[in-house]
């Protein structure tokens, strides 16, 4: 295995003046392509230390993103006001990587219930990205809130939107059966476990908003499952997959596999199909990636304002 690289930790900030983190690795030679990570409901950059690395030697950029509320941003831990300021906050990411270096391709990449997020801006901002990669994506979760429990978070939306309730991913097992990081997952301080009335109304609205994406998304795309998932419903997925109207779209599952690919005792096959798959669509250096160039313009317009939980 690839011993991890060194990377920054490093600040934006958001529309409403949020100040978000994220960590970033630069490769050594010209980049290939830029890579955007976004993370799960109760995960953070942390979790991916490795597979960024792995990224990064194979001369990707990666920047991985901590959500508001989450991981490194230690402000309204587990806090949002709606969906629409979680798509905000990555649009305008998006936007500046964009910006900066408009031929590069930009890949963006979610992970469980930061798979809803990014196919949210795939559907919306198409311009802004070049390949999109779903790891376990929480399209579909199989763990949900209890009927009595939705009842108290729908209240709570109206009378105490910051009222913190379970997210129901409280068992490690979940999401992988590797002693080592069943162990981390049990003392890890910056996961998640608690999110507010607002948030967890703000994800089951994400769900609705999705309904219509796959018919929207013409984006090369890449799926990751995992055959002993117990979060994602697979088959629904792949269902919903199967709707994008991308030409170019892959899906690669692993029979053996659990939740966060990443926990696997070996992660590399699964990182070497990812990398592989991304040297096929964008692996060509300055953006005439393999007729998928980099779009001209950024589009980082705002979005204006229907039981889900995934890791």
């Amino acid at each position: 295995m690839t011993e991890l690289l060194e990377h920054t930790v490093e600040t934006y900030t958001a529309a409403d003046g949020y100040v978000l983190h994220y960590r970033h690795w630069r490769p050594q030679e010209t980049p290939k392509a830029r890579v955007v990570c976004v993370h799960g409901i109760q995960s953070h950059s942390g979790w991916y230390l490795y597979s960024s690395s792995r990224l990064c030697a194979a001369e990707y950029e990666v920047f991985y993103l901590d959500r508001r509320g989450s991981g490194l941003n230690e402000q309204d831990r587990g806090h949002a006001k709606n969906f629409h300021v979680l798509i905000d906050d990555l649009v305008l990411f998006l936007g500046r990587v964009r910006a900066q270096e408009p031929r590069r391709p930009v890949v963006l990449s979610g992970v469980s219930w930061g798979g809803k997020l990014v196919v949210a801006v795939a559907k919306d901002h198409p311009k802004l990205i070049d390949a999109l990669v779903l790891l376990c994506p929480g399209l579909f979760p199989k763990v949900g809130v209890p009927p009595l429990e939705k009842v108290r978070i729908a209240l709570s939306r109206v009378f105490a939107r910051y009222r913190r309730f379970t997210i129901p991913l409280t068992d490690p097992e979940l999401f992988t059966a590797n002693p080592k990081w069943l162990e981390f997952l049990r003392t890890d301080p910056l996961s998640l476990h608690r999110a507010t009335a607002s948030m967890l109304v703000a994800s089951a609205r994400l769900d609705w908003y999705l309904r219509d994406a796959p018919e929207k998304i013409h984006t090369p795309a890449l799926l990751f499952l995992a055959g002993q998932d117990r979060i994602i419903d697979n088959e629904r997925t792949r269902r919903y997959f199967e709707r994008f109207r991308s030409p170019n779209k892959r899906v690669i599952e692993y029979p053996d596999a659990h939740h966060t690919l990443e926990f696997e005792p070996d992660p590399d096959p699964f990182i070497d199909d990812w990398i592989q798959w991304l040297d096929e669509v964008v692996g060509t250096r300055g953006g005439d990636s393999h007729g998928v160039p980099a779009a001209q313009s950024p589009d980082a317009t705002s979005h204006p304002e229907p039981d889900s939980a995934d890791g």
